[in-house]
């Protein structure tokens, strides 16, 4: 694993730590290859459980590399096109995931920073946390994070954002779907491991089939919509943690 990414697992939850402090975890080639690596590692991993994403240092992520994003401006169509279809790839890799990814999110998350928390399955900040895709004052379109948006919040809120660009805090990327959980600084450490671990202890195939399904659904009518979720609901009801689960049940309901 690249220095850029720290990696480690403890009971069930694989953290993937930013470690570009000195710039503000900003993202770069390197550090996009080095995540792909990361969540491919942690979907092969049987022992994780949960996936936590977060940043080195003050920030999580102020976004992407402007040095390396003028270089790669002057070049040509197709390595620009390369470039973007890169952290495309990204978004769609998290998206497939077979474990949740949960955003960790302490001071800055920016651009495309805070296109990478959206890109989140879940987004766990501190009060003090601040958001915003501010691209549009470099003349610049947040195309692919727009992928995510359109998903998460209505068009008229995800249009505001991007056309904007202002930054927001916490509590307004709570009222926008951006973020689940707020802790005060102080307690966040706290509120985040015991938030992980309770995620964590759930069973695996139910949280996995959620959320494989969740996504599913984006993409079917109703009928259809329909028909897969009763595919999913006996794939459930099979799994060994399904019937356990329901024994353990009838085994307290009746004893």
């Amino acid at each position: 694993m690249s220095d850029l990414l720290l990696y480690q697992v403890d009971g069930g939850i694989a953290w993937l730590t930013l470690n570009r402090p000195e710039k503000r975890n900003a993202l770069n080639g390197a550090l996009v290859a080095a995540l792909k690596e990361g969540f491919a590692r942690a979907a092969d991993d049987p022992g994780v459980r949960v996936v936590a994403l977060g940043g080195a240092g003050q920030d999580f992520c102020s976004g992407a590399d402007l040095a390396e994003l003028e270089r790669i401006s002057e070049l040509g169509a197709k390595e620009n096109l390369d470039d973007a279809r890169s952290l495309g790839a990204l978004f769609r890799q998290m998206r497939e995931h077979p474990n949740p990814i949960v955003g960790i999110i302490r001071g800055r998350a920016l651009a495309g920073g805070c296109g990478l928390a959206s890109a989140c399955d879940l987004v766990l900040a501190t009060d003090k946390a601040e958001f915003g895709y501010p691209e549009v004052y470099l003349g610049f379109v947040p195309a692919l994070v727009m992928t995510v948006l359109r998903r998460k919040m209505g068009e008229g809120q995800a249009f505001e954002l991007v056309a904007q660009g202002d930054r927001f805090g916490a509590d307004e990327a709570r009222r926008l779907g951006l973020v689940n959980r707020i802790w005060p600084s102080e307690d966040f450490d706290a509120g985040v491991d015991e938030y992980l671990g309770r995620l964590a202890k759930k069973p695996a195939s139910a949280v996995r089939l959620t959320k494989s399904l969740l996504y599913e659904l984006d993409g079917l009518d109703f009928d259809s919509g329909l028909d897969r979720a009763a595919e999913v609901n006996v794939e459930a009801r099979m799994t060994d943690e399904c019937r356990a689960g329901v024994r353990r049940f009838l085994d307290k309901s009746t004893g």
